[in-house]
């Protein structure tokens, strides 16, 4: 009963300060207020979607580009995982990419051509944040 008390009473205040126009000239004349309906859906993007990159199958015998960003520990953590490939996968090859700058695209756009070549000799990706 202690919960249904302020509920009621919530309730009720709320009915009344919607039927209540304090301010308004003529309180029954809804036609004085104008209302913008908006559209919970998005502009659609002109670029279509494309989806991602085919995954390989297995990494064995695959060469596996490991990609660190500019933050101090990335490098570590891809020499890290190198090892652990290379236990796991003693066929497969790695090749680093370190990323000097703090905006990645940034870094890429500076050096684009070696990136681009880069990405290219490799067969699969992975990304290390160095957090």
């Amino acid at each position: 009963m202690r919960r249904f008390v302020p509920i009621l009473a919530t309730t009720v205040l709320a009915i009344v300060a919607i039927f209540s126009c304090s301010g308004c000239s003529s309180a029954g004349n809804s036609s004085e207020y104008e209302y913008e309906v908006l559209s919970p859906w998005a502009e659609v993007d002109p670029i279509p979607l494309r989806g991602i990159s085919p995954r390989v199958d297995t990494l064995a015998g695959k060469k596996i580009g490991l990609f660190a960003n500019f933050k101090r520990a990335a490098v570590p953590i891809a020499r890290e995982v190198e090892k652990r490939l290379k236990e796991r996968f003693p066929d497969s090859e790695t090749s680093l990419y370190h990323s000097t700058t703090a905006n990645v695209d940034e870094s890429v756009e500076q050096d684009a051509a070696k990136f681009e070549a880069w990405a290219k000799e490799v067969d699969a990706i992975v990304a290390v944040v160095g957090d």
